[in-house]
């Protein structure tokens, strides 16, 4: 056929006789027009803009849209373009009615359609170039194609074409678009008046695009880069190069901020309790989060109808591709000419959508519409979710900030609680909000899927659809069930780690008296009882997706079957597949119906506690509290804080300048008085008063000391001063300088997880100077160079462990540093030791407090520094038993005064006790050295166990790092599955392929069965049995399926499990027997975390991983197998589509892992700011530090958002992506299954093709999630197996246990000849040929330096350190020989930290349970405890908590002694065992030693050199090396010997 614009086959084609336009193709010409103007204009326009990007106003983002009207724009651009598409089709089918080629019935649609495309780049341009004036040439382009179009409908409308042609209803469609898009354009002239008028608008990019930080650009972005997420392209391909960091992702816009959104729930809030309080009701959260957050939720659910609405499009295609393709058979062509108007044809609106073609690009865009649609709607709701949970986070921190202190001491607000609310309750109602628009789009969704169901098969689609309404409530009660069942797996989780912490803090002591195995045992079986409960949670979970595969297998199969049995019409492939595709659709929302109704009840419940702690009571506004600091988070913008630490240096200057004229006076007058209380009855929430009338004055500048015994009220009266306490009558009056002008420094320490630094200055300016002298005088100088990073060193709950007195001292710095007026110190002294606390009451005090003359109170039970104090009040039982100076009280109380020197004296004479014994400091410092030597091998082990990828990555180039990061773990996944035992995984993989090919056997059995029926005469009601051959093999092939999907739900749960419970066995095996060597390089908290978090991954998150990514990749692989095999050809499309596939999974998995990395360790950070602060209330509240609180809440939940906001919108980009690969793969599909049916492919394998293709779409995305969430969970079996690689000690020995004597060590003698011993192989010797003699019996003592080697040798004695060479011999056996339990069962030990487990006090003497009840009792005589234990409940069965809390350190001690006694050994070794204990309990040790222990070999390790000084024999040690050795008489004689330095130097 020849090509010619208006046709050759009618001879008046290009005649104009009856007028220029009214020859159809002249009109028709003139329509081309406009758009070739606007061609001509744009492109030179375009393509030197982009040549030249010099015009762009300088903004960091090109993404600044500020046109009016620019949503509405591109919403009609689309829809104009949607609409060029019919035209352009309508035009095509209309040519092939023709006998020549009419070019002018599709080529001008054409061109507008390039056009369309071409204007909205062009406005595009220029929006973000900012250059107004060029959109008049779109302006004229719309104007023209408006009247050009107008023309065509008069035209159409004289000739008689009306609304039953679609060519006159597209060209009107076309009419009203061109209008809009004109007044559109027409608005933004009357806007900007950037033409006509003389002064144009002056405009400014918005404060967030101005700001480099906010790198979410989201709600910037034009509509296309909005739906498709165009705009985190950079980001994603980025991480691919190098991982993305928290300043990658920058800052969120202002509207996301919690800041914005909670004062928008606050007002809402505040009006609901205004509402409230007239109507005497509580106020609903419910209601002020729909004021704050409704509109979004709305819109999100307008997305949420219009793509469930076109998700019944895919369904109804099918169904009219199918139906036709059987059609084309009988059609017969009918006469066409009736419809001839301007000689070419007219076609009806219903042809159209006849046209096979014309459907599946339908399908195609209904499908693409949908997908982006659905994705909106995600992204909407999980916007507002994330902004909710922030304004949630912001609400809750400002009211912890406010709750009373009575709320939390008298336990009606437990911190538990609080955490919670912050970690629980608020995830709980953001994944509500995230699920809430299923709540009411899935009703709708199953209504319209039933009712088209109804159409297509009649009555028999209602039983199927029954089929799965009734079996929804089993969904639902699973699901309860899975709940519960988590919760009991919890609780034995939590005590498997409460074992498990335990044995790895006292791992010393357990293999010391090899013990390990019993402890081991009893870890064991916590953990059976947990993989018991596991076991039921994987069961359950497995009857989950087994229902969730088995519904629509069952509602199909019992449509069918009974469609095939009663209805009087055959089964035709058009009803057969469409139906198959709407029973696809409607299971999704009943599944996720009962996930839905189940975050909904727990939702309630969040609020209904929400609304309890809302509602909670509020400290006291006392008069002090009014004033201009109520700080609330409104005015918390950064600048609060610069300018309050401003303005306390200027008061600062103020007062040091006044202060020396008034220091003469007395404090008498009130203006001399920092602080009065008259009157004051004050209670800590109950009625009764805890003080009663308290009548006291604080004079200024001067140190006030508290005195009382405990419980007497002290530390009350000092929070009753900062309006802590509830005031029942009377007043607090402060002078008005100091009112916001307080540090305080509490009795029990409270420490930020911030850097020491960061602790003593707390918000106030760093000044060098200031800080010396501080560090100083609290004597931290010491501690602080023991840290491995100095003062930057993290401290806290998360960072290093600090003892009492050293946090205690950090807590008065932090007091000192502050520059207040007014300092409250309550008990500063109470963990330090005598000398600590003289200096720092010196130095501190005395001097750099009173130097400022700052006024001090100080409550304190060190009664010998009441010679200092200026003013002295004393307390008892709750009320001022005596106000007045030291002089006034010795002239007016002399009994008062003399009960005092008697207790002064016998301070004085503890005093002189404790400088004999070496400090509680000294040691504490030891402990920190301890804690840090074994680091000095490995400087830092990150918690990640990254180290060795790190050093390779610098090495290698840039591209290898980024293939390592986008390589998935193979190797960890089969180390997984092969934990879980190889029957098991060739079960699984057999199981699976069978369902699956099960599953397509049952769909292809369809379509020959509906095929075969359609072959036979059409219509005819059944008497022939075909169909009986038919329903057999399809009831056993679903019911095979159903079976099928039951084994599989089953084997992966349970290899899950296994693998979970072999991994578990063998990391705890592993490293309860590793050396003790691993665990002094090895932090605590990383062996912690292979038994919590990471061992809690593999029991309950990688099995559900694993089966939702095999099952998704196999329905996609059997998808595309099928349609491959339906329609070869399609193959050739899938290969480009494979290859983007392969990289937008590549992209996305490597930023995904990042980002949810960055979410993980933004949310640590937050939590603990919550619970330090509910800890802290009372120190941030006396330093009026709130309004910093609140900023570093609203910065941590901000970061925190941000990564969880780029998170879901990279899975957004992820879905889109696929989705759209989908949508061509089911094009593909169709066109080819329609050219394929010309040569006689059966209509029913068509069907099966586009319902397999359609099926792709919805798990395509789900293979690539879950393959990253997979990688991200197979990095914790990484982790453990990491571990599982240590070494073990060698527990076997040379000699066999038989050829050991049972009574060995009989007599005790121990030989050490030339022995070497070192930690590890690759460190330096710690002791050099030690050679020594200890007789039967002897009392020895080990003495030298800090680390000379003593404790080595305790440890070479039990074979706990490598001895590479020499022996030890214990009774003519060399002990490295013999098999470890052995010989560690037969020696004693008591070591320096006493370590007691929980349990009973029976367990911890004698966890073997080998003794006898009279043998306990006689140890604990011995150790002097038997009275004691006797007076507790339960006696020898009384409870032991963690550590041994219960008891003091020197009772600890001491149940140790008994401990070492019950085992009667010949040989005893006290590793420093008196350091940490008082005179007292070493007096007790030291007589023991000498009597019960007459008998025994006892080696004393001493860091005192003075608990040896009896001692028969003496080795000293100095760097590794024996020095000298002799009885300890002999080597004193000797003036110069190493020994007697010691004495000497007390060392």
């Amino acid at each position: 056929m020849s090509l010619s614009f208006c046709g050759n086959d009618l001879k008046n084609s290009y005649s104009v006789e009856k007028g220029v336009l009214n020859n159809g193709c002249f009109v028709d010409a003139l329509n081309l027009v406009p758009h070739v103007f606007l061609l001509f204009i744009t492109f030179p326009i375009l393509f030197i803009g982009w040549g030249s990007q010099s015009s762009k106003v300088q903004i960091h983002h090109n993404t600044w849209l500020h046109f009016p009207g620019h949503n509405m724009r591109w919403i009609l651009t689309f829809m104009l373009l949607f609409v060029h598409v019919c035209e352009i089709a309508e035009g095509i089918v209309s040519n092939t009615e023709m006998k020549s080629n009419h070019l002018h019935l599709f080529l001008p649609a054409f061109m507008g359609f390039i056009a369309a495309t071409t204007s909205v780049v062009y406005y595009h341009n220029i929006e973000t170039a900012n250059f107004p004036k060029l959109l008049l040439a779109l302006f004229i382009y719309w104007v023209l194609a408006f009247i050009t179009k107008i023309i065509k409908l008069w035209k159409f409308a004289e000739e008689g074409v009306g609304v039953e042609h679609l060519r006159f209803c597209i060209t009107a469609l076309l009419v009203v678009l061109y209008g809009l898009l004109m007044a559109v354009e027409i608005n933004v002239i009357r806007v900007r008046k950037y033409v006509f008028f003389t002064t144009p608008q002056r405009v400014k990019p918005p404060e967030d695009l101005q700001d480099l930080g906010v790198r979410f650009l989201q709600p910037f972005v034009n509509l296309l880069s909005k739906a498709t997420y165009w705009w985190m392209n950079p980001l994603i391909i980025g991480a691919h190069k190098r991982p993305i960091e928290l300043k990658k992702i920058g800052k969120l816009p202002i509207a996301m901020r919690s800041l914005t959104n909670y004062l928008r729930l606050k007002d809402a809030y505040e009006e609901q309790r205004q509402h409230a309080e007239d109507l005497d009701r509580t106020p609903s959260i419910w209601r002020s989060m729909y004021r704050a957050f409704g509109r979004p939720i709305l819109l999100s659910s307008t997305f949420r109808y219009m793509a469930d609405l076109l998700g019944f499009a895919g369904p109804l295609c099918i169904f009219g591709i199918v139906k036709h393709l059987d059609n084309k058979t009988e059609e017969v062509k009918m006469n066409k000419t009736e419809d001839l108007h301007f000689g070419v044809y007219f076609m009806s609106s219903m042809e159209l959508l006849q046209n096979t073609y014309v459907l599946a690009v339908l399908l195609f865009l209904a499908l693409v519409l949908q997908r982006t649609f659905l994705q909106a709607s995600y992204y909407v709701t999980i916007e507002t979710g994330i902004n909710l949970r922030g304004a949630l986070l912001a609400m809750i921190y400002n009211k912890i900030l406010r709750l009373s202190t009575s709320n939390m001491s008298m336990g009606e607000m437990t911190l538990g609680q609080i955490n919670n609310l912050v970690a629980i309750e608020t995830n709980q109602l953001m994944w509500f909000l995230f699920l809430c628009p299923n709540l009411w789009a899935m009703p709708v969704q199953i209504i319209m899927g039933v009712i088209l169901l109804h159409y297509l098969l009649g009555y028999s689609a209602l039983i199927g659809a029954s089929v799965i309404v009734l079996l929804a409530p089993f969904q639902y009660l699973i699901a309860t069930k899975l709940a519960d069942t988590q919760k009991s797996t919890l609780d034995y989780s939590t005590d498997r780690l409460k074992k498990t912490t335990e044995i790895l803090k006292g791992i010393k002591l357990l293999k010391l008296y090899a013990w390990e195995n019993i402890f081991c045992d009893s870890v064991l079986e916590t953990r059976g009882k947990e993989l018991t409960s596991l076991r039921t949670f994987a069961f359950y979970t497995s009857m989950s997706i087994f229902m969730n595969a088995a519904i629509p297998i069952a509602a199909v199969l019992a449509t069918f079957v009974t469609h095939a049995y009663f209805s009087e019409f055959r089964l035709r492939p058009a009803e057969a597949f469409a139906s198959l595709a709407l029973f696809h659709i409607l299971v999704t929302p009943l599944f996720l119906l009962s996930t839905v109704v189940r975050f909904a009840v727990k939702a309630v419940v969040s609020v209904q506690k929400l609304g309890e702690f809302l509602q909670s009571e509020e400290i006291g506004e006392d008069s002090w509290r009014n004033g201009d600091m109520s700080v609330s988070l409104d005015s918390c913008k950064k600048h609060t804080v610069t300018t309050k630490a401003i303005n306390r240096k200027q008061r600062y200057k103020m007062d040091s300048y006044e202060q020396p004229m008034r220091r003469q006076l007395r404090p008498s007058e009130t203006e001399d008085v920092a602080v009065k209380v008259s009157d004051g009855y004050f209670t800590w929430g109950t009625n009764t008063s805890t003080l009663s009338d308290i009548n006291i004055r604080v004079p200024t500048g001067q140190l006030t000391m508290i005195v009382g015994q405990v419980g007497c009220g002290k530390s009350s009266l000092l929070l009753a001063m900062l309006g802590e306490m509830q005031t029942l009558s009377g007043k607090v009056y402060w002078s008005n300088k100091n009112r916001y002008s307080v540090a305080y420094a509490t009795q029990k320490s409270w420490l930020l997880n911030a850097t020491v630094e960061d602790n003593i200055t707390f918000g106030s300016p760093f000044n060098k100077q200031r800080y010396k002298a501080v560090i100083d005088a609290c004597s931290l100088q010491p501690d602080i160079d023991l840290l491995p990073f100095g003062d930057q060193t993290e401290i806290g709950e998360r960072g290093i462990n600090l003892s009492g007195g050293q946090r205690q001292r950090i807590c008065v710095a932090r007091a000192l540093y502050q520059n207040t007026n007014i300092v409250f110190l309550d008990d500063p002294f109470s963990a330090l030791d005598i000398h600590l606390s003289d200096h720092l009451m010196q130095e501190g005090i005395l001097k750099f407090l009173q130097d400022d003359k700052r006024t001090v109170v100080l409550v304190t039970h060190k009664l010998q520094y009441l010679i200092h104090a200026d003013w002295i009040i004393a307390m008892k039982d709750g009320s001022v038993l005596r106000e007045g100076t030291l002089k006034d009280i010795q002239t007016h109380d002399v009994e008062l005064y003399e009960h005092w020197k008697t207790l002064m004296n016998r301070q004085d004479q503890e005093l002189e006790k404790d400088t004999e014994i070496e400090s509680q400091t000294t040691l504490e410092r030891k402990t920190l050295r301890r804690a840090f030597y074994s680091r000095e091998a490995k400087t830092h082990i990150d918690d990640e166990d990254e180290e060795e990828q790190e050093e390779e990555d610098e090495e290698d180039s840039l591209s290898t790092t980024t293939s390592r990061r986008s390589k998935i773990p193979w190797k960890v996944c089969w180390r997984y599955l092969s934990s879980g035992g190889f029957l098991l995984v060739f079960v699984v993989v057999t199981s699976k392929l069978a369902k699956h090919s099960v599953m397509v056997a049952i769909d292809y059995w369809l379509a020959a069965w509906t095929s075969s029926n359609f072959n036979t005469m059409e219509h005819k009601p059944i008497i022939n049995s075909d169909h009986q051959s038919y329903v057999p093999v399809f009831i056993i092939l679903c019911a095979a399926g159903i079976v099928l999907c039951l084994i599989t739900s089953l084997t992966v749960e349970f290899l899950g499990l296994t693998a979970a419970s072999n991994l578990h066995h063998n990391l705890l095996n592993k490293i309860i027997h590793a050396p003790l060597r691993f665990f002094d390089i090895t932090p605590l908290g990383q062996i912690l975390n292979r038994f919590s978090a990471d061992t809690n991954i593999i029991d309950q998150h990688i099995p559900s991983t694993l089966e939702s990514l095999t099952r998704s990749t196999l329905l996609c692989l059997s998808a595309i197998g099928v349609v491959a095999f339906v329609t070869p050809a399609s193959l050739i499309a899938l290969v480009p589509l494979a290859v983007a596939f392969y990289f937008i999974q590549k992209y996305f998995r490597v930023a995904s892992r990042d980002l949810q990395d960055l979410d993980d360790s933004t949310q640590l950070p937050l939590l603990c700011h919550f619970s330090e602060t509910a800890e802290g209330l009372t120190t941030i509240r006396a330093f009026r530090h709130e309004a910093r609180f609140k900023q570093r809440m609203l910065e941590l939940t901000d970061t925190n958002n941000t990564a969880y906001l780029f998170l879901s919108a990279a899975n957004r980009w992820l879905e889109v992506r696929t989705d759209y690969l989908g949508a061509v793969i089911v094009l593909t599909a169709a066109v080819a299954a329609i050219w394929m049916s010309f040569y006689g492919l059966q209509s029913g394998l068509v069907g099966l093709g586009l319902t397999y293709a359609l099926t792709v779409t919805n798990y395509l995305n789900w293979v690539v999630r879950n393959l990253a969430d997979l990688e991200v969970q197979m990095a914790a079996v990484k982790k453990v197996d990491s571990f599982l690689s240590t070494e073990s000690e060698n527990y076997e020995g040379s000699l066999d246990v038989s050829q050991v004597p049972e009574d060995w060590p009989q007599h005790g003698e121990i030989k050490i000849q030339d022995l070497c011993v070192r930690y590890d192989p690759m460190l330096k010797p710690v002791l050099k040929h030690v050679n020594a003699f200890i007789n039967p019996g002897q009392k020895v003592g080990i003495c030298g330096r800090t680390g000379s080697g003593k404790s080595s040798l305790s440890l070479a004695f039990f074979n706990m350190v490598d001895v590479f060479h020499g022996k030890i011999i214990i009774d003519g056996i060399d002990i490295c020989k013999l098999p470890l339990q052995t010989l560690r069962s037969r020696l004693s030990i008591i070591l320096q930290d006493p370590v007691l487990f929980s349990g009973s006090i029976r367990f911890n003497l004698d966890p073997e349970r080998t003794c006898t009840d009279d043998r306990l009792w006689e140890a604990l005589e011995i150790a002097q405890l038997k009275n004691m234990v006797r007076s507790l409940p339960g006696g020898l069965d009384a409870v032991v908590t963690e550590g041994g809390e219960n008891f003091s350190v020197g009772q600890r001690q001491l149940f140790c002694l008994a401990r070492a006694f019950v085992r009667k050994s010949s040989i005893l070794i006290m590793d420093e065992a008196t350091a940490s204990i008082d005179m007292a309990t070493e007096n007790i040790l030291q007589k023991v030693v000498m009597t019960a222990f007459a008998d025994r070999t006892v080696v004393t390790i001493a860091h005192l050199v003075s608990s040896i000084l009896e001692a028969e024999q003496v080795l000293v040690f100095s760097s590794g090396i024996l020095v000298e050795c002799d009885s300890a008489a002999n080597l004193l004689a000797q003036e110069d010997s190493l020994f007697s330095v010691l004495v000497r130097t007390h060392k």
